[in-house]
């Protein structure tokens, strides 16, 4: 009596120089591959990476950092910790 077994995926990840035909005729040669679907190029939207916690910075972070840097987000220049300090305790 045969096993029947879930079927299960390998995400293959080749770099813009590769001819994406000749690796979709090679993985069709392994036995067992049912189907291959070739994903769309996603658009990726930049993304700060933190090495203190190993991770990206969220979306959140993100948007504020684009907004900082396109101007729609205000700035403040502080010449000294104690400047820094007497701001925050304003707010």
């Amino acid at each position: 009596m045969a096993t029947i077994t879930s079927p299960r995926q390998v995400l293959v990840t080749i770099d813009g120089s590769v001819n994406l035909a000749n690796v979709t005729r090679a993985i069709r040669m392994l036995r067992g591959v049912t189907s291959i679907v070739p994903a769309k190029p996603a658009t990726k939207k930049a993304r700060l990476y933190d090495p203190e916690t190993g991770e990206f910075l969220n979306d959140k972070t993100m948007k504020i950092i684009e907004d900082v840097r396109s101007g729609k987000e205000p700035t403040y220049e502080m010449g000294s910790m104690e400047e820094f300090k007497a701001w925050c305790e304003a707010l």
